[in-house]
């Protein structure tokens, strides 16, 4: 029997605590942005000292530290690059993640042994791409995130001594290749110089439209009366179907405006096909269930997305993904727990994106653009631990009587809160959140925990109990 190779886990590093909670919840690596290069320039830590400290820290432990260097250059940028990552590499990163052919090839020649890994940016969907880059020196492709399982397989069986890594979780960027074009359309923000503001996040509003017959422009149409939500949405309801044939709604033809919360009067133009209103509103990747196709495949490495994400976010699909490797490697099947696991984090609705040929509607998200919670919420991390108490930093609400769960490297553990005391040693009911330090009973290590609230009471018998 063969045995399997376990591929590389790959998280996103944010802040150097970030990148500590990577390692110790699983990841073999991390990546974290160079600033002025890399498309993540705001809500990033890492300056010259931080990548230094990341990047020594990383090594003595036994792992990779990878630096992101990834935008798409203006001339301006060229001018000042070489002078700008010297430094960087003097650092002796693992690898640098990079997007431009021009900065790649100014690397190579300046330092030929600098291992390159070519980014998601390049947008790689072929195997005779792969090939190419292949010849310029780069040592690892990520591969595009619209090819499916198979055409991963096919670049595999094409170039079996070239890296590949594939990304397996976190947000699908709007835009062919990532580099989003409308935060810089709407705020001169631009995605490709590391400034992007996240538009396909906003909260919008449709309104109806009619079109000028002189300029073939949207025009707003003053709604006469109140409008009566349930009875549009049964209307809908009775003549709409989405893919897969039936009806089209004869509304469907029509151009509406969009309206963003924050921004009252300036309205967007967006129009719909028989396909759905593919307009800001993608669902978040999730592949996890996928992880032992893509080891037999033979990838590499699997990414996780998300440097703005929070410290619960990496440790979380850290330990998940983890898992998930493990049980592939050693021939156990897939676990349906983890996908639960997944739910408590922020997100707007998974799908496996391309992964899986599937119709267009599994890849976005018509009924909410929002993160909604099914399993547990994250509620606070663990700051101190002194004779059988954890002091805990609170994120989010949760109260005696709560099903709680001790999220730590060493393994997790779901607990009744039966007492908490606050700051000063009185026994509270509610911490009501952010920011307070309240005291809970802890058996085991919780050493650097996080803490999550469980939405529902778990199915199995009680764990244990979180008493004085």
């Amino acid at each position: 029997m063969t045995t399997l190779k376990a591929p590389e886990l790959l998280l996103p590093a944010g802040s150097l605590d970030k990148m500590r909670a990577a390692y110790d919840f699983g990841a073999d690596a991390v990546y974290a942005g160079q600033p002025r290069y890399s498309l993540r320039a705001r809500n990033n830590e890492f300056r010259l000292e931080q990548i230094k400290q990341g990047i020594d820290e990383a090594h003595a432990r036994g792992k990779k530290f990878f630096v992101t260097s990834n935008l798409i250059a203006h001339n301006d940028k060229i001018r000042t690059y070489l002078r700008d990552i010297e430094p960087v590499i003097d650092c002796k990163p693992d690898a640098l993640i990079m997007a431009d052919a021009g900065l790649i090839m100014m690397v190579k020649e300046k330092w030929p042994e600098q291992v390159v890994h070519l980014s998601v940016q390049a947008n790689t969907t072929n195997w005779a791409a792969v090939k190419f880059w292949q010849k310029m020196g780069v040592e690892r492709i990520i591969l595009s995130r619209e090819l499916s399982l198979d055409e991963i397989e096919k670049i595999r069986q094409e170039c079996p001594d070239m890296e590949l890594e594939v990304f397996v979780h976190g947000a699908l960027c709007i835009a062919y290749s990532g580099r989003c074009l409308l935060s810089g359309y709407f705020n001169r923000r631009d995605p490709n110089q590391g400034t992007c503001t996240n538009a396909c996040r906003w909260n919008y509003a449709t309104q109806e439209a009619a079109v000028d017959p002189n300029t073939g422009e949207a025009m707003a149409v003053r709604m006469e009366g109140d409008f009566n939500f349930n009875k549009a949405q049964e209307d809908d309801n009775a003549a709409f179907a989405a893919c897969g044939g039936g009806e089209r709604h004869p509304l469907a033809d029509k151009v509406y405006l969009l309206e963003e919360k924050e921004r009252p009067g300036q309205l967007m133009p967006i129009m719909e096909d028989e396909h759905g209103t593919y307009i800001m509103n993608s669902k978040d990747l999730r592949a996890v269930e996928h992880v032992a196709r893509l080891t037999q495949i033979g990838v590499d490495s699997l990414k996780i997305e998300g440097r703005t994400k929070s410290l619960y976010y990496v440790a979380r699909t850290a330990q998940t993904y983890r898992r998930a490797i493990d049980d592939a490697v050693a021939g156990r099947p897939f676990n349906p727990q983890l996908i639960s696991e997944l739910e408590g984090l922020a997100n707007r609705g998974y799908t496996s994106g391309f992964l899986e040929r599937r119709p267009s509607q599994d890849y976005q998200s018509y009924e909410t653009g929002h993160s909604v919670a099914t399993r547990s919420q994250f509620v606070g991390e663990v700051k101190a631990v002194q004779n059988g108490w954890a002091e805990v930093e609170t994120k989010n609400r949760f109260a005696v009587g709560d099903w709680i769960e001790i999220i730590h490297p060493q393994g997790n553990r779901t607990l009744r809160l039966d007492v908490m005391k606050n700051a000063e040693g009185a026994q509270i009911d509610v911490a009501a959140g952010n920011p307070l330090r309240v005291w809970i009973p802890v058996d085991g290590p919780a050493e650097h925990a996080l803490v999550a609230r469980l939405l529902t009471p778990p199915v199995a018998a009680e764990t244990s109990r979180a008493t004085a």
